[in-house]
């Protein structure tokens, strides 16, 4: 239910890879706020499932699209189709990804680099342009304001074996959110990268709870906050910038990871 200083409601938030791990956690976030939800996805059965849960946890609306970040044409014509379902878009979340292919940067082939970046750096930039486009629209007609976030990582700090590619995608957008944050200031349009550390996911659980088990130790033992990150520590600061409260927080990479980034928890 929507109340007080995190209040979304009357908000459109568009997550795209909306309907599962992170993605999902984000937009849950700004449902429980009383937010109107849109879900880019490319599964229509978990997106369905998606939009149940999120009506559930209070979202005041919720509409599913199939859409390919990495299509340009497929993210402009899915804002079209959001705008005239919606009319608006206050926040969007440039989630879509995937992890990475090679075991090592030797073992990194020129396919493998391409195809991730297609998704995770230039999905997020069509992403973030068009819904900027909308805002400053809207904007000019007399209402400013607006909250375009990327979903970065730990790799935008730290320096680790085999993810290169991923690494790359998500430190350029990274220096790209601090360009936008210049760039549309004017228009009371905030820009942040949200980058969040190890979470268990349903895509880590399904490697089985032996699996699950040992990453939780692992992080309980290097992290300063001794636990796992899960889906539900990332859900109020999805609903805070989707929120007015965040409405003077810009070009910042904020970090959800129990203060991984400070102390690597891979160092030792």
């Amino acid at each position: 239910m929507a109340n007080g200083l995190f209040d979304c409601t009357g908000k459109v938030t568009m997550v795209t890879g909306g309907n599962g791990g992170l993605g999902l956690g984000f937009a849950m976030g700004c449902a429980k706020m009383g937010g109107d939800i849109a879900i880019w996805a490319r599964n229509e059965e978990k997106n369905a499932r998606a939009r149940e849960e999120l009506l559930k946890a209070g979202a005041g609306r919720v509409e599913t699209y199939v859409v390919d970040v990495a299509s340009e044409e497929q993210v402009i014509e899915g804002y079209k189709q959001l705008k005239s379902d919606f009319g608006r878009v206050d926040c969007v979340f440039a989630n879509s990804g995937r992890g990475p292919g090679a075991p090592s940067f030797l073992e990194l082939d020129s396919a493998e680099w391409h195809d991730l970046l297609s998704v995770a750096l230039h999905g997020a930039f069509y992403t973030l342009r068009e819904g900027a486009r909308l805002m400053v629209e809207r904007a000019q007609a007399g209402e400013p304001g607006g909250s375009l976030v990327q979903c970065g990582s730990l790799t935008i700090f730290q320096g680790l074996k085999g993810l290169a590619n991923y690494a790359a995608a998500k430190a350029g957008m990274d220096a790209v959110i601090r360009c936008m944050a210049v760039e549309l200031g004017e228009y009371q349009i905030r820009c942040n990268t949200l980058a969040v550390g190890f979470t268990v996911t349903e895509m880590i659980k399904q490697a089985g709870p032996e699996f699950v088990k040992g990453m939780e130790q692992f992080y309980a033992e290097r992290t300063p906050i001794p636990r796992a990150g899960y889906i539900e520590d990332i859900e109020g600061m999805a609903a805070y910038l989707c929120s007015d409260a965040s409405r003077y927080h810009t070009g910042d990479t904020i970090t959800v990871d129990g203060g991984s980034a400070i102390n690597p928890v891979y160092s030792r």
